[in-house]
């Protein structure tokens, strides 16, 4: 069984990560196979900049994060399959997920990516471990 954290250690955890990522982070989306976490990325298909103030206080051990810029024009065409999040200088890596329509880091309606189309993301929640 995997180690289970109380309520307000995955809302500490997760508001880290907010202090951490600081304003107008960017959420990076790429093609092929997620590398290991930091590692060499794929074809950049679209890049959204995140709010000024990344995230409100977790709750409940869940962070939602605030609105999210749409990329107006997408960089490249292809599927979507994973996600990586760098902090506004464009190098400190943050996080990294997978990208799918359901079960997945990051859901989003449709993962096929055109390039120069308009590429929104409506919500994006984060669960603690363990939660």
């Amino acid at each position: 069984m995997a180690i289970a954290y109380a309520v307000p250690v995955r809302n500490a955890q997760l508001d880290a990560v907010t202090t951490f990522i600081g304003g107008s982070a960017l959420l990076r989306f790429y093609d092929g196979t997620r590398p290991a976490t930091g590692g060499a990325a794929t074809t950049l298909l679209a890049e959204l900049v995140c709010n000024a103030t990344f995230a409100p206080s977790a709750s409940g051990g869940v962070l939602t994060l605030n609105a999210i810029a749409s990329d107006p024009s997408a960089n490249a065409t292809g599927t979507a399959t994973w996600f990586r999040i760098v902090k506004a200088d464009g190098t400190t890596h943050v996080m990294d997920g997978n990208v799918g329509t359901s079960g997945s880091d990051l859901n989003m309606s449709s993962v096929s990516f055109v390039a120069t189309a308009v590429i929104a993301v409506s919500s994006f929640v984060i669960t603690g471990g363990n939660a």
